[in-house]
């Protein structure tokens, strides 16, 4: 997320700051982690091999939505990062719900 907030903040100055510049690298910056987030929850299970996995995928998405939208004033800066303290939360709130799904087990 930092590289596409540095790439929003380098367009905005390219173009003179002028009104929505950067915009659109923001929003696709925005955009790609709330769609990447739940992907990484769903491919990061499947190669544990575990099942069941639908509520950590859903939850852990809406989650990040929250999150992510809530810390981006924090983000959007040069060297800018979620405090440590919300990822702790997010991490733990994931291995809740890792466990939450029904899924068989062999």
């Amino acid at each position: 997320m930092s590289g596409g907030y540095a790439w929003a903040r380098d367009s905005a100055r390219a173009s003179g700051d002028s009104m929505f510049s950067g915009a659109f690298e923001f929003l696709f910056t925005m955009a790609a982690s709330w769609a990447l987030m739940p992907l990484l929850l769903w491919f990061g299970m499947l190669v544990l091999r575990e099942t069941g996995n639908s509520v950590l995928v859903v939850v852990g998405g809406l989650v990040w939505v929250g999150v992510s939208g809530y810390f981006t004033d924090n983000i959007d800066r040069a060297g800018g990062h979620i405090p440590v303290l919300a990822l702790a939360a997010y991490v733990l709130l994931g291995t809740a719900l890792a466990g939450a799904g029904t899924g068989r087990r062999d």
